[in-house]
């Protein structure tokens, strides 16, 4: 899976992007993923990881794993030199289509109390609480937000769509 635009490229997570990968989770999170977790990710059948690239330089990245009829959203980062330019949205609706491509009827997600920026998008794109886990960000012991969203309704709305060309007037 390669997607290419004129201002950057979106594809699958590799094995030769954990240098740069670490380089944001450093500056984006108090407990960083490590190399390890990358290449555990990577290997795991249930997994799918993408990233953002921008001549050369990877800029963003978010995973999930898919499972039993769920998407749970594992990680999600963009470079703060590229943050507030719609990137963390970009990768997010990536993550709800191939959630929706795989077959899944709901996203899940934790996020840090304290991250309101995140708060909001999630909650833009039809993400709703649902639950709070305490401390489970041991390193701060923060709480974390429990969101999740319903895919069915997207997945009506295509079936819709494609009911109404094929019926066409």
């Amino acid at each position: 899976m390669e997607e290419t635009n004129s201002d950057f490229t979106i594809r699958y997570m590799a094995k030769e992007d954990i240098d740069q990968i670490l380089l944001i989770e450093q500056c984006s999170f108090p407990a960083p993923w490590t190399a390890r977790s990358f290449l555990s990710e990577l290997q795991n059948k249930f997994a799918r990881y993408f990233v953002l690239i921008d001549q050369e330089r990877l800029f963003g990245y978010a995973g999930m794993w898919l499972f039993a009829g769920e998407s749970h959203i594992t990680t999600i980062a963009v470079h703060p030199d590229y943050r507030s330019q719609k990137y963390g949205r970009l990768l997010m609706k990536l993550l709800i289509d191939c959630s929706i491509d795989y077959g899944a009827d709901t996203m899940i997600l934790e996020v840090r109390e304290s991250n309101t920026p995140a708060i909001r998008l999630y909650s833009s794109l039809g993400f709703r609480k649902i639950g709070i886990r305490k401390n489970y960000y041991l390193e701060t012991h923060e709480d974390a937000i429990v969101m999740l969203c319903s895919l069915k309704q997207d997945k009506k709305e295509e079936e819709d769509d494609e009911h109404a060309h094929q019926g066409g007037s």
